[in-house]
Parts: C-alpha cells; sequence; structure tokens
C-alpha cells in the first residue's frame, strides 16, 4: 500500500492487534441484516464473550498478510468478523453457537470461515464447533470423570464395614445370640523370693513333722500291748503253781514222813 493515509494504517494495526490477541475469530457476510438485526447479533455475541467488528476486506487482508494468516479466499463480498480475546471470559463454541442461532432467525448471516488460534477454520468446521459443548460443560464432564472413580473407591470402603457388620449379624442370630463372655480370672500378684525361699523349709517342717508322728505314736501304742502281754504272763504264771504243787501234795500224802512232819507241826 502506497503512501497509506494514517486511517487505514491505524485499521490495519487495529485488526492485526485483534487477530493477534484472539483465541478464535469467524468472519461473516452481514448483507440483508438490517440495523435491529445487527444490534441482536451483536448482543448475543457480546453474551458469548465476543465482539463483532466490520472492516473493509482491503484493510484486513494487509493485516493478515504481515501476519501469515490464509483468510484471504474468506475476504469476498462485505465482511465482519467475530472475535474472543484469549484475556476475556469468551468461549469460541459460545460464539459459534450464537452465530448459528441467529443464522436460523435471520439466514442473511453468513458464515464464511475463520480462525482457532492460528489453525484456518471453514464454515464447516464453525459449524461443527458451534454443535460442541460448552467449555462449563466440559470442564464439568471432566471433573466429573475424575471424581467418579474416588467415589466409587469411597462407596467401597464405605460398603465393606457395612457389608461385615451385617453378615455378623445374621451369623450372630443364626446361632442364637451373642455366646456369653466368660469373666477374667483375677491376676494373682507373683509372691516376693522371700516367700519362695521359705517355702522348701516350710515343706521340710511338715515332712519331719510327718515323718515323727509315726514314731510317737509308735511307743504309745506298744507300752500297752506289753501291758496286755504281761497281765497275760501274769495269768499264765498264777494258774501254772497251782499245777504244779497239786502232784508235790499227792506225793506229801504218800509220804509217812511228810505226815509226821505235820502232825509235829499242828502240836
Amino acid at each position: 500500500m502506497e503512501n497509506p493515509r494514517p486511517e487505514k494504517v491505524a485499521v490495519v494495526e487495529e485488526v492485526k492487534s485483534r487477530f493477534s490477541d484472539a483465541e478464535a475469530a469467524v468472519l461473516t457476510d452481514y448483507r440483508g441484516i438490517d440495523v435491529p438485526g445487527m444490534a441482536t447479533l451483536r448482543t448475543a455475541l457480546r453474551e458469548a464473550g465476543a465482539e463483532y467488528q466490520i472492516y473493509k476486506n482491503t484493510l484486513v487482508r494487509f493485516a493478515a498478510r504481515d501476519l501469515g494468516l490464509e483468510i484471504e479466499e474468506m475476504l469476498v463480498g462485505p465482511t465482519a468478523i467475530a472475535f474472543v480475546r484469549r484475556d476475556s471470559d469468551g468461549d469460541p463454541v459460545l460464539m459459534a453457537k450464537a452465530l448459528r442461532e441467529f443464522a436460523k432467525v435471520n439466514p442473511n448471516l453468513e458464515v464464511k470461515g475463520g480462525l482457532l488460534g492460528d489453525r484456518p477454520l471453514t464454515a464447516a468446521d464453525v459449524d461443527q464447533l458451534a454443535q460442541v459443548a460448552p467449555r462449563e460443560e466440559l470442564l464439568a464432564r471432566l471433573a466429573y470423570g475424575l471424581a467418579a472413580p474416588m467415589v466409587q473407591f469411597a462407596g467401597l470402603l464405605q460398603a465393606l464395614p457395612r457389608n461385615f457388620a451385617y453378615g455378623l449379624k445374621a451369623l450372630i442370630d443364626q446361632q442364637g445370640g451373642v455366646p456369653a463372655t466368660p469373666e477374667p480370672e483375677p491376676e494373682v500378684a507373683p509372691e516376693p523370693e522371700a516367700a519362695a525361699d521359705e517355702a522348701p523349709a516350710d515343706e521340710a517342717e511338715a515332712v519331719t513333722e510327718t515323718e515323727d508322728a509315726p514314731a510317737d505314736e509308735a511307743p504309745a501304742t506298744e507300752p500297752e500291748a506289753l501291758a496286755d502281754d504281761a497281765e497275760a504272763d501274769d495269768t499264765g504264771a498264777a494258774a501254772a503253781p497251782d499245777e504244779t504243787d497239786a502232784p508235790a501234795a499227792e506225793a506229801d500224802a504218800d509220804d509217812p514222813a511228810a505226815e509226821d512232819a505235820a502232825t509235829t507241826e499242828e502240836s
């Protein structure tokens, strides 16, 4: 462009800046759309986070050449471009949806194509982009996809103790209730070492007493037995002289000398 006017240079720089900062851009033909229709379209695009600007094809072509963008074949007829800036809350999908919805009501709007970053888009690509779920919905799906395994795992962790409790209760009911728990035996404190040392002495004394007890009882029993034997001997001894003296008396009776002796004694 030879000796460009400053106004045109400013427009070219503006277009270059918008393309450079845009996350997506869609070129449209707005012929046949009246002023109220253009206001409605701008409002719908603004709600989607996009800006809608009308430029001359010549100036847009200079900006595209400077940036190396392949959109010259789209620059035929009146051109209006919808931009979504990277640093805004706009969504290319919502922008494409807004254009498609407006085209359903006003067929005069024609989508020529566009750019997604540096990638050229055809009119069919823009239509496919309009059918994609919005960013918020995609993020929600992604978050759900990431959270679903953790939710399922948490459910399994909760189900394990619950199922165990149900099974244990069923087993207890089947066996007729909880078995009685035996009372724990009282703990016996260990005896000190001194008591352990005295235990053998006590046992020794007990053994000595046990061994001495028969000895004490034996003397008490033996004298009684001896006394009984002595009485039996005395009785026998008393009876024996009677038997011995009887023949002697008989012998004295037969002896005359004895009789004389007896007579003399009597005198």
